[in-house]
């Protein structure tokens, strides 16, 4: 679900390092709205990111 449907930026996984340099898993989710958009003249809704939201990619039913 947390894929945007324009640029499909999706989780980035990487790594906790702790001062003693332990390492644990962990991850970066993007920031991703369930808005909705126009698509051919008609109202839909889709999962978009906030930074295709701002730059106009999409626009807002």
């Amino acid at each position: 679900m947390a894929r945007c449907a324009i640029c499909d930026k999706a989780a980035h996984f990487g790594n906790n390092v702790s001062h003693s340099h332990r390492r644990s898993n962990r991850m970066w989710k993007s920031n991703i709205k369930h808005v909705r958009v126009n698509v051919n003249g008609a109202a839909k809704k889709m999962y978009v990111c906030t930074s295709c939201l701002r730059s106009g990619k999409v626009e807002r039913a």
